[in-house]
């Protein structure tokens, strides 16, 4: 295993490179179960070549480490050894050819132009190239505050990202889900300062449901609402009425009644949080 440290390593490579002296800490602690292992390794911008030969060092003499540029004159870093593809990351045709050209990868690292299209476009296509357990990590994502990068914006990286949280935390049973490409992909999404982890996991990004143990009971019962007297007594109501015979979607349209009742409260209460959000 490779003790040593990233930035050392970085300052060490033959080639130039730029990064800022925060990222050595988030990228250790998101690439670190990687090293040493059989892995491919996806850098999307690859500049002067000094960041390839970073990753080829860190991950070990087992990683396969392929740099992707629009730039034809990356195709000098072949003679280093790297596998280096030319094309446009904004593009979907160019993502099909290079998942055709090598496979599935475990990482896919984004340093290319920063721009919200092309951030957006590496994540949207490139999460089809990630087995199960990889990660696909945006960085400088700074530039979504950036003027010269059209932003502050509504379509900026980062409320895209924004938008896959809500994916995320929406998939649950009793949640009207956000339903995207993402929502059987993604199992979690990490933020750190100028840089989006996403983690790819199809067998873990599934619906959950609630499960019990055959543990005692103390008698504890649901006390969310104990000091909103109107919502304790709406729950009651809603409880009460339920105890009748009633069909199935007769119970139906009065948990959704009561939903909605309960839902207009809570709107009004929370008037108070907007302390929290200035």
């Amino acid at each position: 295993m490779n003790n040593e440290k990233l930035a050392d390593i970085f300052f060490s490579t033959p080639k130039l490179s730029i990064k800022n002296d925060t990222y050595f800490d988030a990228y250790e602690f998101i690439f670190n179960s990687y090293i040493g292992k059989p892995i491919t390794f996806i850098e999307v911008g690859v500049f002067n070549g000094g960041s390839l030969h970073m990753w080829r060092e860190y991950f070990g003499e087992q990683a396969r480490i392929i740099g992707v540029d629009f730039n034809p004159i990356a195709r000098e870093l072949e003679k280093d050894g790297f596998e280096i593809y030319i094309g446009n990351q904004e593009s979907s045709e160019f993502w099909l050819e290079l998942k055709n050209k090598v496979g599935y990868v475990d990482i896919i690292l984004d340093d290319g132009g920063h721009k919200n299209g092309q951030q957006i476009a590496t994540l949207y296509n490139g999460v089809e190239l990630i087995r199960d357990g990889g990660v696909i990590v945006i960085e400088d994502t700074h530039t979504s505050y950036f003027r010269r990068f059209g932003n502050p914006s509504p379509f900026s990286f980062i409320n895209y990202s924004k938008n896959i949280v809500d994916v995320i935390n929406s998939r649950f049973q009793y949640v009207d889900s956000k339903k995207s490409k993402f929502y059987s992909l993604v199992w979690s999404v990490g933020y750190f300062e100028s840089i989006v982890v996403f983690h790819i996991n199809k067998s873990k990004s599934q619906m959950g449901s609630p499960i019990v143990n055959q543990g005692e009971s103390i008698g504890a019962i649901d006390f969310r609402n104990y000091s909103n007297q109107f919502a304790m007594n709406i729950s009651k109501l809603e409880d009460w009425m339920c105890s009748f015979r009633i069909i199935k979607p007769g119970k139906r349209v009065v948990s959704k009644l009561f939903d909605w009742l309960i839902y207009l409260q809570e709107l009004t209460s929370n008037i108070k949080l907007l302390k929290y959000f200035k």
